[in-house]
């Protein structure tokens, strides 16, 4: 099986290991298995469930673009593009008439639907980097479910202090855990919490690191991310093992199961919108930090009533509004 070669049967961090299941270019999930979301997929994201989020977007959207002056619109990790559609619909026409829309996507499987449903009015870009050299730097930004898409790094808090999680393949392609030795953690707030023995977290930090790749190109605009996840001091309450899952045909596989259908599942963790805010403070003035219910409410989107319940999907998402160079 492919996934034994990453590690010559030596222990990988579970970021690697992710990174070649999710991202291998001819193996990875995102690569090649994953042809559609929703019903007859392996998860289903919000846009699919209801217009609230696009209306939501959309009214976002048209009062950043108005606040900036930006004409440029760039969406990030688009999946099969309802969202964007959707919230083009959702903008006045004077301002969809303005505006030119960019989308920013490295899996072919989804960019092959995003044209399909799109046709001419959007252009595709590889990086935000390119996208934003096509803005001149300008444009207001957003992504709904990009961050938990990124690999992240495990961590357990060990007798010897927080030490990073890694994963070894036999001969019959079992996985077993084992912990690194300690070393230097990466910038995170989850590590300032008082954990208990035990305890696992994780960090997005491959994200951490490709924020700092483009972030400091983009000279002008808001830029909105909604994910799943929380601030660091709720995000792992009551959550003793992490919180680090898999995803195959809606069914959400926990512990040793993550390991089992490398490039064939999705891998995600919950977001941690403690660091995204550290960790884009150097490009950005200032953030708004919202559940997604609260995000609907303040843009006139109540008809949903699952997204709209604080105790459900409308508290476990959680949508950062965040200002550049103004």
């Amino acid at each position: 099986m492919w996934i034994t070669g990453i590690s010559d049967k030596s222990p990988i961090p579970i970021e690697e290991f992710m990174r070649r299941a999710l991202h291998d270019p001819r193996h990875g999930y995102y690569s090649r298995s994953i042809t559609g979301i929703g019903r007859c997929g392996d998860f289903t994201t919000a846009p699919m469930m209801s217009g609230a989020l696009a209306g939501a977007v959309a009214q976002w959207a048209g009062g950043a673009l108005r606040e900036t002056g930006c004409r440029d619109l760039i969406e990030i990790g688009p999946g099969e593009g309802l969202l964007a559609a959707a919230m083009l619909r959702g903008l006045p026409w004077r301002t969809r008439w303005k505006i030119r829309l960019h989308l920013v996507e490295t899996s072919a499987p989804l960019a092959q639907n995003q044209r399909k449903r799109l046709g001419r009015r959007v252009t595709w870009h590889a990086s935000p980097a390119e996208a934003l050299a096509a803005c001149g730097g300008r444009a207001v930004i957003f992504s709904n479910e990009l961050v938990d898409a990124f690999p992240v790094r495990g961590f357990e808090n060990s007798t010897d202090g927080w030490r990073e999680i890694a994963v070894t393949f036999d001969a019959e392609v079992m996985a077993r855990e084992s912990l690194l030795s300690p070393a230097p953690l990466p910038p995170s707030s989850v590590f300032s919490q008082n954990h208990p023995p035990g305890q696992r977290v994780e960090v997005h930090d491959s994200y951490r690191r490709w924020l700092a790749e483009w972030m400091p190109l983009w000279r002008a605009g808001r830029m909105l991310t909604i994910d799943y996840g929380s601030t660091a001091d709720h995000l792992y309450h009551r959550r003793p093992r992490g919180t680090l899952r898999a995803y195959l045909l809606q069914q959400r596989l926990e512990g040793p199961a993550i390991y089992q259908n490398p490039g064939r599942q999705d891998l995600t963790a919950d977001v941690n919108f403690s660091d995204l805010v550290e960790w884009s403070r150097p490009w950005t003035a200032e953030h708004r930090l919202l559940t997604l219910a609260a995000f609907l409410r303040e843009h006139g989107q109540t008809s949903d009533l699952g997204l709209t319940d604080e105790a459900g999907a409308g508290g476990a998402f959680m949508a950062l509004d965040q200002l550049c160079g103004l």
